[in-house]
């Protein structure tokens, strides 16, 4: 492999930004978290940026962004959850780096947000959280739309029940033995 540049997707909550810095670190590469570098470009939150201005306006940001980071060398990319559903930047990940799936069952990601606010997919159309039911619906309505893309990732690591330390260890075995 001639760039060296790890690629972590999976649903919300699936763990790609605690995972993505100790990858990162063990590996002794930089990691960038895709939102963050997006929301310190703009000076706006995710949130906002939907808000203010759609989430077609957020999607051509997140692809100019996965471009200018792909250009890096020995890194960590923990992407948005839907950065994946859209076959442009699947390619460009495909193309320049290993992409990993961190997978995780909707009732496990349902327990790890439902307290979170910072969401917009996850919030209602005025803006509000749904009720429990609304927002099962709502996480397996995503997760099935997404699955066809996050099964396109070169490896998929169930995080359910999966001490982080342990699956950080898994994925360096992966790159140790990919380049190699």
């Amino acid at each position: 492999m001639d760039k060296k540049i790890v690629y972590l997707t999976g649903f919300m909550g699936s763990g790609k930004s605690t995972i993505g810095p100790i990858l990162a670190n063990t590996l002794g590469w930089e990691f960038y978290d895709l939102d963050s570098v997006i929301e310190n470009k703009t000076g706006l939150k995710i949130k906002e940026i939907f808000n203010v201005n759609g989430e077609e306006h957020f999607r051509v940001l997140e692809r100019k962004t996965l471009l200018e980071i792909s250009e890096n060398n020995k890194i960590v990319v923990s992407l948005g959850g839907g950065t994946i559903a859209n076959e442009e930047n699947l390619k460009i990940l495909k193309k320049t780096g290993l992409l990993f799936y961190l997978k995780l069952s909707p009732v496990s990601a349902y327990k790890r947000l439902k307290y979170k606010k910072d969401r917009p997919v996850l919030l209602s159309d005025i803006g509000e959280s749904f009720t429990k039911e609304d927002l099962l619906k709502r996480i397996n309505l995503l997760y099935e739309k997404r699955k066809i893309f996050y099964e396109q990732s070169d490896f998929i690591i169930e995080t359910d029940n999966m001490p982080v330390g342990k699956t950080v260890d898994r994925i360096v075995k992966i790159i140790n033995k990919e380049i190699e």
